[in-house]
């Protein structure tokens, strides 16, 4: 029998890497992780959690103006860039240190470096060869670039981060959730932000009634949009600044060419397999780059494994964590384990906030013959007296024949708190009638989920029962 340094071997010490090595030194195997950069992956260092401090930030500008029409009386706020961002190093340095600690309490072998594949059953790491019976790609992603003139001028949400100072003009380019979501950032903390985008709306694959509320909501804090626009050129002024050039729409006065400070590329991420060493040992890629894996997160070769962002499914942390520890269980636990990915919430921090969960409209009326929807369009308690002009969204997609509810999603305060319970409720089965039969929590927003009785059918005549 082959004797091997460790049972069990992890590239990339982000969520989903960090969760399937603890997991399996739990179930008492020989774990090493490898880690190029810092412990915590995106998510920790510069992703979810320094994002959501920023947001956290930028909803203050608001709650001051808010104030007033509850009675309060604010001197004038002064806002640090610099005080922030140091905030901000601060608590992720913690948490990369409390997620190698953990690592070591679990009694995981930590290494330091770059790691690449050899062949199908040794890493070289740190300098040294290392020989696993099981082998973990959990290397994440990274932000992709195109190629266009002066794109080494631009920055990606690895950079934002570090920016030494606010900038005054911020040109965001894309349409998905990271590009909503600092434009909301900026917008907040005092810049005056445009998002350039070259489809139709933004956060493609969205339902696409909160696609237009989010739009309609976000434009009425001054972020302007440019969409269906292309970025083709970007020069740095002798100031600094940068000037930036379109295309688009023939005439259109967005053609003209911009002036920013900064110019922020959220175009979307691209697995991160480079310099990994897959070509050795013939790891099979998907079309889009990912890593292929079955439902149990195995490649083609049979004791190598992958999990997370890499894999180019559904890039979310979570996600990461529950394939990291199923990966884990099926290697050393009691029972084979399968991620199921049928039913994923998720949320968007934009302002105001979206949460989702289920199928969109679109979605469900390709797979279903007959849906019911059912949704609500109403100014929050809040700002009947804050005075503000936002609008909340909820919204159900319904099965007409079993009444099962398909899909929900809020764009809203609070809604990726509100949905995370209504994950449960669709992962079970409900129905309309489960929804309509539980008790209100009044007065809040998320009563309307349980309160909705207008509805209108949509029928897809292509679609046979």
């Amino acid at each position: 029998m082959a004797t091997f340094d460790y049972q069990f071997f992890v590239i990339g010490g982000g969520s989903g890497g960090v969760r399937a090595a603890r997991i399996a030194a739990g179930f008492g195997a020989r774990v090493a992780i490898a880690e190029e950069y810092r412990y915590g992956g995106t998510c920790v260092i510069r992703g979810c959690v320094p994002k959501k401090l920023l947001v956290q930030a930028s909803h203050f500008s608001e709650d001051f103006a808010d104030a007033e029409g509850f009675g309060w009386t604010l001197p004038s706020a002064q806002f640090s860039w610099e005080k922030l961002i140091a905030g901000k190093n601060t608590e992720i340095s913690r948490l990369s240190e409390v997620y190698e600690s953990n690592l070591g309490r679990s009694g995981v072998t930590v290494l330091h470096g770059t790691a690449r594949l050899l062949d199908a059953h040794t890493v070289e790491a740190s300098g040294k060869r290392f020989s696993a019976e099981f082998i973990l790609i959990a290397t994440g992603g990274r932000p992709f670039l195109p190629s266009i003139p002066g794109i080494e001028h631009a920055i990606t949400s690895n950079e934002v981060f570090e920016l030494a100072q606010l900038p005054k003009r911020v040109l965001i380019v894309g349409g998905g959730y990271i590009a909503v979501e600092f434009s909301g950032i900026f917008n907040g903390l005092g810049s005056e932000v445009t998002l350039a985008y070259r489809g139709e709306q933004i956060l493609r694959g969205f339902d696409d009634d909160v696609r237009a509320h989010l739009h309609d909501e976000m434009s009425k804090k001054d972020i302007h949009f440019m969409l269906r626009r292309d970025v083709t050129n970007i020069d740095r002024r002798t100031d600094g600044a940068l000037d930036v050039m379109f295309n688009g729409s023939v005439g259109n006065q967005d053609d003209k060419g911009h002036t920013f400070d900064a110019v922020l590329y959220a175009t979307g991420r691209i697995p991160n397999v480079g310099g990994l060493g897959l070509e050795n040992i013939g790891i099979h890629l998907e079309p889009d780059g990912g890593i292929a894996v079955d439902e149990f997160g195995c490649t083609n070769i049979p004791n190598i494994y992958a999990a997370g962002d890499v894999t180019n499914r559904i890039a979310l942390t979570p996600v990461a964590i529950r394939e990291g520890a199923a990966i884990a269980s099926t290697l050393f636990g009691p029972t084979r384990t399968p991620v199921d990915l049928a039913i994923v919430p998720s949320a968007v921090f934009s302002q105001p906030p979206i949460g989702t969960v289920g199928l969109s409209e679109s979605e469900a009326l390709e797979r279903h013959q007959e849906i019911d929807i059912y949704r609500a369009d109403f100014r929050p308690l809040r700002h009947t007296l804050s005075g503000r002009n936002e609008r909340t969204l909820v919204k159900l997609v319904v099965d007409t024949a079993s009444q099962r509810v398909l899909g929900a999603h809020m764009v809203g305060a609070d809604a990726p708190e509100i949905i995370q319970g209504l994950a449960i409720a669709l992962r079970m089965g409900a129905t309309k009638a489960d929804f309509d039969a539980t008790v209100a929590v009044h007065p809040t927003a998320a009563e309307e989920f349980v309160t909705l009785r207008e509805k209108s059918t949509r029928c897809n005549p292509q679609k046979k029962g």
